[in-house]
């Protein structure tokens, strides 16, 4: 998929905005991820190294919302372009499906990423190298795809209720507290996703098996364990989304 010119500022200004938002919320996921994984909060580090696995976040994040600007874009105007989809009275429908694509296309980038990010903020006494170099030794390339199938669910569904991708000035507090009712909805999942990709190689968690995986949270830590992160979780999606807006027209605008 290849877009045009005229998209190149909002695919531009899409990855510096989701670079923002990752970078400076970042305390926000480490305290997310901590309080998710298996050994619990403390032991996974608490409050020290809270930017530990950063590097992984920055290198990962322009990309990663560039390869969902570029599918959604070029997505959304094949679907408009004819046939059923066509009709504006169809263009929720539209832009669902072409987030969702979005986002699937995103997770190839976003995953090996995230599994890094997040086996170095459970491990803040590891680098972000060491633990590439660990995962790629250990499990290969496969390993660094793991959680991949709870990561799509989860940010299918999350575009899927929060109904849009981007805000207008206007919508900014509607959608912020879109983003928040839908982070708090699909944190169980979120924690699925972290389980699974912080899990040793080869044990039950390891495989994948995302009802599985929650049926082992909740017999351990109950309804609890299935939301656990969710405040910081909440809170990054909904100030992310103000962050992201500004980023987002203020390079969309120095482009242009």
């Amino acid at each position: 998929m290849i877009s045009d010119n005229a998209d190149q500022p909002h695919i531009s200004a899409g990855g510096c905005a989701g670079m923002c938002v990752d970078l400076t919320l970042f305390p926000l996921d480490t305290v997310k991820t901590r309080l998710q994984s298996q050994q619990g909060f403390y032991k996974a580090g608490g409050f020290r190294g809270i930017y530990a696995g950063v590097p992984s976040a920055a290198v990962g994040s322009f990309p990663n919302a560039a390869a969902f600007f570029v599918t959604y874009e070029c997505t959304k105007s094949l679907l408009g372009a004819g046939g059923v989809l066509s009709p504006p009275h169809m263009a929720p429908v539209t832009h669902m499906l072409a987030a969702s694509l979005g986002e699937i296309v995103a997770c190839l980038i976003r995953v090996p990423t995230e599994v890094v990010k997040q086996r170095t903020q459970a491990s803040p006494s590891s680098t972000t190298y060491n633990i590439l170099l660990a995962t790629l030794r250990e499990e290969g390339v496969r390993g660094l795809y793991r959680g991949f199938g709870s990561t799509v669910l989860r940010e299918t569904l999350w575009s899927r209720r929060q109904g849009h991708t981007l805000y207008s000035w206007q919508a900014a507090v509607c959608g912020a507290f879109a983003g928040a009712v839908a982070a708090f909805v699909t944190t169980p999942l979120d924690v699925a996703k972290t389980r699974i990709m912080l899990a040793k190689a080869g044990s039950t968690a390891a495989s994948g098996n995302i009802p599985l995986v929650l049926y082992d949270v909740w017999k351990s830590r109950g309804l609890t364990g299935l939301f656990a992160g969710s405040i910081p979780r909440m809170t990054f999606i909904s100030v992310g989304g103000f962050i992201f807006l500004g980023a987002y027209e203020k390079v969309r605008r120095t482009l242009l």
